[in-house]
């Protein structure tokens, strides 16, 4: 599986490259379509919590670009400083999608609960098992159950990028109802909110099958350790 993995490794990341090439143009292009509404990404995620009778979830800027996210702890949704202030298709999208994830925490939407859970465990896993593994991998022939454990948390990180999908998909779907429902964009800006978000949604499916394909890479390797053990 040694050359076949290569083969796919590769092909993924030219794919994952691919992708986020296209991403970060798709933005950059609707980011330059200015909103009729003259409405800010703050203000786009504050109407949309109101609409959906959440008050309890406090929309602020933070630092850094690609630094957008829900935080269900203290009930925050962190909209960095370009999406918080600008005016533009791209903002409103982005801006609207973590309140799609506000809104699930709300509804108690299973699959981010089920993401929730985990992420106390991924982040556990995520500081050891390279290590673990490489070390498993090392000691294969005299300590096969280390590349085991390694196995086991890389499992975990790969059912948390799983979980991510439906996640993420779904608070995109909700973001775009909103948008349509509300009336909040043109037609070309809406057009524009969904095609930057589809391409957003594509880079968690390049993550997933990259971790898929690891996962397997390295069961491969144990279970050929144990063949000729």
């Amino acid at each position: 599986m040694g050359s076949g993995y290569l083969i796919l490794a590769g092909a993924i990341m030219l794919f994952s490259w691919l992708v986020s090439s296209r991403l970060k143009s798709k933005f950059e292009h609707y980011s330059q379509l200015h909103l009729q509404n003259n409405m800010s990404g703050a203000e786009i995620a504050q109407k949309m919590l109101s609409d959906n009778g959440i008050y309890d979830v406090r929309v602020i800027s933070t630092e850094g670009q690609l630094t957008d996210h829900y935080n269900p702890v203290d009930k925050t949704v962190n909209l960095s400083e370009a999406v918080y202030n600008q005016r533009n298709a791209a903002a409103a999208a982005v801006a609207a999608h973590e309140c799609g994830h506000a809104v699930q925490h709300a509804v108690g939407y299973e699959w981010l609960s089920m993401r929730s859970k985990l992420v106390p465990f991924v982040n556990v896993a995520s500081s050891y098992m390279q290590w673990i593994l490489l070390a498993g991998i090392l000691m294969l022939k005299t300590f096969p159950g280390l590349l085991l454990i390694g196995i086991i948390l890389f499992a975990a990180t790969t059912l948390f990028s799983i979980v991510t999908l439906p996640v993420e998909y779904d608070a995109s779907n909700r973001a775009l109802a909103w948008l349509k429902a509300k009336n909040m964009l043109n037609p070309a800006e809406y057009a524009g909110a969904e095609d930057s978000l589809k391409w957003a949604a594509r880079t968690y499916v390049v993550a997933a099958l990259g971790s898929i394909a690891t996962l397997l890479y390295y069961v491969s390797i144990y279970l050929g350790g144990n063949r000729r053990n």
